[in-house]
């Protein structure tokens, strides 16, 4: 089906919804889906040129528990299971309320979707929790992710689908994680990769010529691709280059808002509501100041989120009596980045969630010292790496491989074999010595420091156990590692044969975990914790449910759609009631 040419509305003309979405991620968009289709007239509307937010740059992946691809595959737990590893993961930021409306309604936010939308899902029921050592860990089963979704059903509405970060793609092709990923990995060792492989890129160049653009969406993109044809065969309108000005408020309730336009602004009334979904502050250099300690003057952060998150949510809910979290056990998702130079003097901002993992990689600091568990999640990784750096210095890190491990993995922005790597090393991003001792000076890391960890994590690599980090030890770990390449540890392999290269690494995030205090309604609190009247908020603008911790993959993409689904559901004066709620009333 494809979707309608939409008229443009003029600037000077106030308008009538009944729920305004500002924002147009994946929290907005399941807002704006569900309240659509409840019977509500929805309009969102986003800054940027393009929709899609960060969550058309990330990998899609969403945590929840008890969904259904994991009950028809036979993978049954009670809610009490899930509910016992927050409990222990979270500790004192555990909010049994909001926990179990999570838990009760994202197995019905799936079903609604897959039911009655365009967006599909694959299950993620092998992928386990991050710590595997926490009671009530699961090792599969909580996880899904977007399906791949063909772009033409968007019609001419693909040309403002924010695209994939291009230093993630290959020549503008997603690439999904999982099997396809090890298809690319193995395409030149395997010949049912190669083509494999070979079919997609052809497809992708079809594409190109056709439609400028590759119509086979994957990961993120997928997501609010699926989203976004759902919506729009809603009715619900997206408008981009609409920035939110103020919001507008009457007897005490939240009505709508002020829009900016390039030909004046215009104002927006929302009879039920309207939504806060901009995105956090990954990009508000006044916000990281306040919250993240190892950013002092706001700069010493440079996160992988979407440039048009700066914040806008969060001013809006504080100008209608809102508060911002400010006591998480830490104020944004980490990430190590790398800076990659771009033709124009920019920088892209390249999160690393893969490659840490692999055999044949590790991490050190200035000293030539590893500081953690390379496998660990991206979030454990930085919380180590910002401990391990004294006080005063920059947090930064090296991931250092030899030339096998670049050519089967690649390294960062850099592509395995057979892309080339002279322009990464020519522009500095990539560096690269024939010795370790050459790489070290490249760098400006203690050379002795450097071959002392590698001769001792080589030795510990041929006995198969990192006696120092326990590296490979969790199932997380494993399934990131490589095992048809590395026994008996899927995630060590000696670096042996030079060139030696190496990526700088720096603090980063995916995104942001400190937002609008809301309840299990998604309904922002006011300073006395009473909710504002027409006000939600979703996505990275409602603070995080899991307190600034991270105990798996999605845990914000999974909280972002189960919350946009509770959300609409109240706009439109549905109870949603959930297993907290049936326990409190028992107990009276």
């Amino acid at each position: 089906m494809l979707i309608p040419t939409l008229a443009t509305v003029p600037a000077s003309a106030a308008q009538t919804c009944d729920l305004l979405v500002i924002g147009s991620g994946a929290g907005g968009l399941s807002a704006a889906v569900v309240a659509a289709h409840l019977g509500l007239k929805v309009i969102v509307i986003d800054k940027d040129p393009q929709y899609g937010g960060t969550t058309a740059w990330s990998g899609g992946w969403m945590w929840i528990p008890r969904n259904p691809m994991a009950v028809e595959a036979g993978l049954v737990e009670t809610i009490e299971q899930p509910l016992s590893y927050l409990r222990h993961e979270l500790g004192a930021h555990f909010d049994e309320a909001r926990a179990r409306a999570f838990l009760d309604n994202g197995p019905r936010m799936v079903e609604f979707f897959r039911s009655k939308t365009a967006l599909q899902f694959i299950d993620g029921n092998s992928v386990p929790d991050f710590h595997g050592r926490t009671p009530d860990a699961s090792t599969g089963g909580r996880s899904i992710c977007a399906a791949p979704f063909d772009g033409r059903r968007l019609g001419e509405k693909i040309n403002t689908l924010k695209p994939p970060l291009p230093e993630t793609t290959l020549w503008g092709m997603g690439i999904a994680s999982g099997t396809e990923l090890k298809h690319f990995l193995n395409a030149t060792r395997k010949p049912a990769s190669f083509w494999h492989v070979t079919k997609l890129v052809l497809r992708h160049w079809r594409d190109l010529l056709l439609h400028r653009r590759g119509m086979r969406l994957v990961n993120g993109n997928a997501l609010v691709a699926g989203l976004a044809a759902s919506a729009f065969e809603a009715g619900v309108e997206i408008r981009v280059n609409s920035p939110a000005r103020r919001l507008l408020t009457q007897n005490g309730q939240v009505t709508g808002a002020v829009i900016g336009l390039p030909e004046g602004d215009t104002e927006i009334h929302a009879t039920r509501g309207v939504v806060l979904a901009c995105g956090g502050f990954p990009h508000d250099v006044a916000r990281k100041k306040e919250l993240l300690p190892h950013a002092p003057t706001g700069h010493e952060h440079w996160s992988a989120a979407s440039r048009g998150n700066t914040g806008d949510g969060l001013r809006l809910g504080e100008g209608a009596g809102g508060v911002v979290a400010n006591d998480l056990v830490q104020a944004a998702a980490l990430a190590p980045v790398s800076l990659v130079p771009r033709a124009d003097g920019s920088a892209a901002y390249f999160p690393h969630l893969i490659e840490r993992a692999k055999p044949g990689l590790i991490a050190v600091t200035a000293s030539g010292r590893r500081f953690t568990n390379e496998a660990d999640s991206y979030y454990d990784f930085m919380h180590d790496l910002i401990e391990a750096t004294p006080k005063g210095e920059p947090v930064q890190a090296w991931l250092v491989c030899d030339h096998g491990f670049l050519r089967h993995y690649g390294l960062g922005a850099v592509k395995p074999a057979p892309m080339p790597l002279g322009g990464m090393v020519r522009n500095g991003y990539l560096k690269r010595g024939g010795t370790l001792a050459e790489l070290a000076l490249a760098c400006g890391i203690d050379a002795a420091g450097l071959q002392a960890t590698v001769r001792r994590y080589n030795q510990q690599a041929g006995e198969g156990t990192d006696t120092d980090f326990s590296k490979g030890e969790t199932a997380y770990n494993r399934i990131q590692g490589d095992a048809a390449t590395s026994q008996p540890n899927p995630c060590m392999a000696p670096l042996e044969r030079g060139p030696f290269y190496a990526v700088k690494v720096l603090p980063g995030s995916l995104g942001t975990f400190a937002g609008l205090q809301v309840n299990s309604s998604a309904q922002v609190l006011d300073s006395t914790g009473q909710p504002i009247a027409g006000l939600y908020a979703g996505g990275n603008d409602m603070n995080s449910m899991m307190g600034g911790n991270y105990p798996s993959g999605g845990i914000t993409l999974g909280p972002a759609m189960t919350f946009g689904f509770i959300a609409a559901q109240h706009v439109a004066g549905l109870e949603i009631e959930s297993s907290f709620q049936k326990e409190s009333a028992s107990s009276i």
